[in-house]
């Protein structure tokens, strides 16, 4: 497959991808069926096309038109809310896990976490004041992700939290079982805002092997060199769930938080993760 398929250049905006609508198509609740006269129910197709627009240019609901996906905009925001409800879009990303894992191998061996913080100019639930960006609103997505970057396990926390606390919430809402550790070796990477005792505990908790770059504190001396032969530095490793939350921003919905309810917002990230997941998996 992934030599002899190409990805587009350009993401078409109107249209969620035919490969992908069609591994996702069976989570869609089924039509009730039109029993007297009415207008007949709009297809599930077009009105997820307008989620999609939605996702990726980050517009109002109601700045969609009816003639470009047949599907008017109260339409499409009403199916949206009864699908976020009904877990359609959890089921959605637990589903690209599934896929990616058939088709290339889910990397279990080295795992890491990060997060990023996005501005909530309309604030909301799980919002807090950024301190890096003069107290303004915002919001952070923290993530984990296996060696090659894709996500498994999400969470949303006010701009206002420390990474830390979200460690091990997410390694508990990895979407899928992890391997037994017994098994397979799994290590565990982040940054210098993960170096606290609580949070190698949790690593440990888990299982894991730690790989928390060190937190130089007050009048400590320098670090030891690397140990490891010929290197000056461990390997990077982090980079892969940087690029994952860069894919992220690339939507303009998820760039800056628009939605006031959180779980709606919660719902276009996990419908972002399951297509770059299914980019990963189709494309390589």
């Amino acid at each position: 497959m992934k030599d002899t398929i190409t990805k587009p250049k350009n993401v078409d905006y109107f249209q969620v991808p035919d490969e992908l609508w069609q591994l996702i198509e069976h989570l869609i609740p089924k039509r009730p069926e039109c029993k007297g006269p009415g207008r007949p129910r709009a297809d599930d197709r077009a009105a997820l096309n307008g989620v999609w627009y939605v996702l990726w240019t980050g517009c109002q609901w109601k700045a969609i038109r009816r003639d470009w996906f047949g599907v008017c905009s109260s339409v499409i925001h009403e199916r949206f809310q009864t699908w976020r409800k009904a877990g359609v879009f959890d089921n959605i990303l637990v589903e690209m896990v599934k896929f990616y894992a058939d088709q290339l191998g889910i990397g279990w061996e080295w795992q890491s976490v990060d997060s990023g913080t996005r501005s909530a100019p309309l604030g909301g639930d799980e919002t807090g004041k950024n301190p890096t960006d003069r107290g303004k609103q915002g919001s952070k997505i923290h993530i984990l992700v296996d060696e090659n970057g894709a996500p498994l396990a999400l969470r949303i926390t006010g701009a206002n939290q420390h990474d830390k606390w979200s460690a091990d919430d997410l390694i508990e809402a990895i979407v899928i079982e992890r391997p037994d550790p017994e098994d397979v070796e799994q290590h565990f990477c982040a940054d210098k805002g993960y170096d606290y005792d609580d949070v190698h505990q949790a690593v440990e908790e888990a299982k894991y092997v730690p790989h928390i770059k060190h937190r130089r504190r007050r009048n400590e001396p320098p670090e030891e060199e690397c140990p490891i032969p010929g290197e000056t530095q461990y390997p990077a490793r982090r980079w892969v769930v940087e690029r994952t939350i860069s894919w992220l921003g690339k939507r303009r919905s998820i760039r800056i938080r628009w939605c006031k309810c959180v779980e709606n917002w919660y719902a276009l990230i996990k419908f972002a993760c399951a297509h770059i997941l299914f980019n990963m998996a189709f494309y390589g």
